[in-house]
Order: C-alpha cells, then sequence, then structure tokens
C-alpha cells in the first residue's frame, strides 16, 4: 500500500475513538462544511462498544465499526483494524481518544498517515494526565499538539500546536476543558495542513 498521501484526490479520512468523540465530531464537522477541504470521513473506529462518539458519529451519517481488542494480543487485533482501514481504502488515520497504543504492524502500513492530538505542548508532558503535570510542574502555559505516530510515545513529528494560558486558579478539569476547546480548533486545521501536503509548522503561542 502506497506511502504516499493522495493529496489530489478526494481523501478519505478514518478515525478512532473509544469514548466520547469530541474531536471526531470536530472533524467530521469540518469535512462537512468544507474547512477540510476535498475529503471526507468515511468510518469511525472504536475498541468500546460503549463508546458514546459512535452515536454521534451516526449521526453523521459516517459508518462505524467496533473492534474489540477482548484478550487478544495487540497486533492480532491491530491486524483487523488495518483489514478494515483497507478495505475501505483509508487515506489518514486520526487517532481521537483512541485509549490504545498502536502495534509496529499498524504504524507501518500507514506510516505518515496517522495523526494524533495531545492535550500539551509537545515534547513537554507526553503520555496520560498530560493537564496534572502541567500543573504539577507549574507552568503557565500548556496546549495542544497535533502530531504524526510512531513508535515513541507522542514522540512523532510534530504538525501543528495551540497554547492555553494556565491560570492561577485552574484545576485539571478547568485547565482540560480550555485545552479541549483548543483541540477542536486545531485538529481541523492540521489535517488540512497535511492533506495539502504541506510542511509548514502552525503555532499559536499568544
Amino acid at each position: 500500500m502506497s506511502q504516499e498521501l493522495r493529496v489530489n484526490e478526494r481523501a478519505r479520512i478514518a478515525i478512532l475513538i473509544s469514548g466520547r468523540g469530541s474531536n471526531m465530531v470536530a472533524l467530521a464537522e469540518a469535512a462537512r462544511d468544507g474547512r477540510i477541504a476535498n475529503a471526507e470521513i468515511a468510518v469511525v473506529i472504536s475498541d468500546q462498544p460503549n463508546a458514546a462518539g459512535l452515536v454521534k458519529a451516526q449521526g453523521f451519517e459516517i459508518e462505524t465499526l467496533v473492534i474489540e481488542r477482548r484478550s487478544r494480543p495487540r497486533a492480532e487485533h491491530d491486524r483487523e483494524v488495518v483489514a478494515a482501514l483497507q478495505t475501505r481504502h483509508i487515506d489518514l488515520v486520526c487517532l481521537a481518544g483512541y485509549m490504545r497504543v498502536l502495534s509496529r504492524e499498524f504504524i507501518d502500513a500507514y506510516r505518515g498517515r496517522i495523526l494524533n492530538i495531545h492535550p500539551s505542548l509537545l515534547p513537554l508532558f507526553p503520555g496520560l494526565d498530560a493537564q496534572k503535570q502541567a500543573l504539577e510542574d507549574g507552568a503557565t502555559s500548556s496546549g495542544c499538539t497535533v502530531h504524526f505516530v510512531d513508535e515513541t510515545l507522542d514522540g512523532g513529528p510534530i504538525i501543528a500546536q495551540r497554547a492555553v494560558a494556565v491560570q492561577n486558579d485552574d484545576t485539571v478539569e478547568s485547565l482540560a476543558a480550555r485545552i479541549l476547546e483548543a483541540e477542536h480548533k486545531l485538529y481541523p486545521e492540521a489535517v488540512g495542513l497535511v492533506l495539502r501536503g504541506s510542511q509548514q509548522m502552525v503555532s499559536d503561542r499568544s
């Protein structure tokens, strides 16, 4: 399968979720409204059968699939997901609250075509509980990052970032809520950059 995005054709995007799917909704709205130009959300896949995002995706008339891991090894589960993506001729994979670490086999199948959004200004605060990490570190600014997925933990090449100021009275919940608002704006912008083949980094640190 080609590792090059077919940027001159209508791109078929898959979104992988595990929960509420708010970033999935942001991407679906952007594709519907033309803010992500010349693209369609072809399928939403969840590893959790009760993920709230599945119902939201169906509201956009997007195909949904549930592919549970159950007790299977990660690589076996990922092979089923990759097969579903390839059957649907997916060009770009967007992780949106997908709480699974991808196998090397998955990454190799779509290398350079898997995006993730993380709630910090990477390389700061990778991994879980990024907002808690920021507050415990005394950071005055946090934010979100869209990056390509590789074998490292939140370490793939950065596509775009947006800063969010940390307020003196912030809790993990209040900071996370403001970062999430920024994510909903940044993710569609970053997907658009990738589909246009742009190498420009977008950074808003004001």
